[in-house]
């Protein structure tokens, strides 16, 4: 196994980590500089920076013809960011959970992984598919933005003056220094990531895994470094709005931005496969559905639920694993989780919610 395959995951890891660290800092001081609060520019600003490699991947693959990379990527790429990097944020320090989140963006979310799958019923996500996917991101954003503007919150102000010190309105080029931060974050982020889908994939051909299991899980977890080193700086650095924020945002950039760019720069539009609406979709949705109730319960990701997060991402990276090469055990695994881990975890959800909503009464 060639050591430019080690290099590339290595290189690539640093600089989505020295990315993600200029990414959070320059939106950070833009945030208390403008007056926008922090949870708005992990939803809108951070999310659809971390988005740009998801982005990049989908239309390449598109254009290509590689239709199966994109949905994949798509579609792996949320899935990983709410098990995989909600659930390693949370086992760093529970996270504390907006309450915009629970009553709006986890809503939007959900309707948007809803409105993803009744138009990728008929097995393809058209052109016209994707410029309504797009034309919902723009007045998303645009609410987002005039939301925020009109409910600015002096105490999250306060916050970012603790935390980074004085606003620079003294310095007359202070936002231009911060801005030149994020674009700098953006391209090193965007570098670091082709670097490490580079190393990845090759590692993962090397091993002999197929292209699908590749998509949905090589390269869907490559995609989301930034989301994951963005999110965990967030939460050292005590910006947990930001955590939180910037996952649920990609998730919704993923599905209206990067989904709706590559139908549209496809000419026959994006095919979905089978597998995908009967198996994939699906487990995407649930994954969505399954935020409410724990976003809801004390507006927090407690460690044992990070913990939880977790399970489920190795369980379906797992079955991926297994489906594509044909293990007999993947019966087992599938008549486990259908019958004993699901259930058990549909009744803890309801709990949790019941519980949760008799308190907030």
């Amino acid at each position: 196994m060639s050591l430019m395959i080690f290099a590339y995951l290595i290189g690539g890891l640093v600089l989505l980590v020295v990315g993600a660290e200029a990414l959070v800092r320059g939106a950070a001081k833009l945030a208390a500089r403008f007056g926008i609060s922090p949870l708005i520019i992990g939803l809108t600003v951070v999310a659809f920076g971390t988005s740009a490699p998801e982005t990049a991947v989908s239309i390449q693959a598109s254009m290509n013809g590689n239709g199966d990379i994109a949905v994949g990527n798509v579609i792996g790429s949320n899935i990983a960011n709410i098990l995989l990097i909600l659930g390693l944020s949370a086992l760093v320090a529970p996270l504390l959970v907006s309450r915009q989140l629970v009553r709006l963006d986890v809503p939007v979310m959900i309707g948007a992984g809803l409105l993803t799958v009744a138009l990728a019923w008929n097995g393809n996500v058209s052109r016209l598919d994707g410029c309504i996917l797009l034309t919902l991101l723009l007045l998303y954003t645009l609410f987002l933005v005039i939301a925020s503007q009109r409910d600015k919150q002096r105490a999250q102000k306060d916050e970012f003056n603790i935390e980074y010190g004085p606003e620079d309105r003294a310095k007359p080029f202070g936002w231009a220094i911060q801005l030149l931060l994020v674009l700098l974050g953006l391209g090193l982020l965007v570098l670091g990531s082709n670097l490490l889908i580079e190393g990845a994939v090759a590692l993962a051909r090397a091993l002999g895994l197929s292209e699908l299991v590749i998509g949905l899980t090589v390269i869907a977890v490559g995609t989301s470094m930034p989301e994951l080193a963005t999110s965990l700086l967030a939460v050292y650095r005590g910006e947990r709005d930001i955590a939180v924020g910037n996952v649920v945002g990609s998730c919704i950039f993923n599905l209206l931005l990067v989904l709706g760019a590559g139908a549209l720069v496809s000419s026959d539009g994006l095919s979905i496969s089978p597998n995908a609406l009967a198996f994939d979709l699906p487990v995407m949705l649930a994954v969505f559905a399954a935020c409410l109730p724990i976003f809801f319960s004390g507006y927090r990701i407690n460690r044992w639920e990070g913990t939880m997060f977790l399970g489920y991402y190795f369980a379906y990276t797992l079955y991926l694993v297994m489906f594509s090469t044909g293990l007999p055990a993947i019966n087992l695994l599938r008549h486990a989780m259908t019958w004993y881990v699901l259930p058990l975890t549909v009744v803890t959800l309801l709990v949790i919610f019941l519980r949760a909503w008799k308190h907030q009464r």
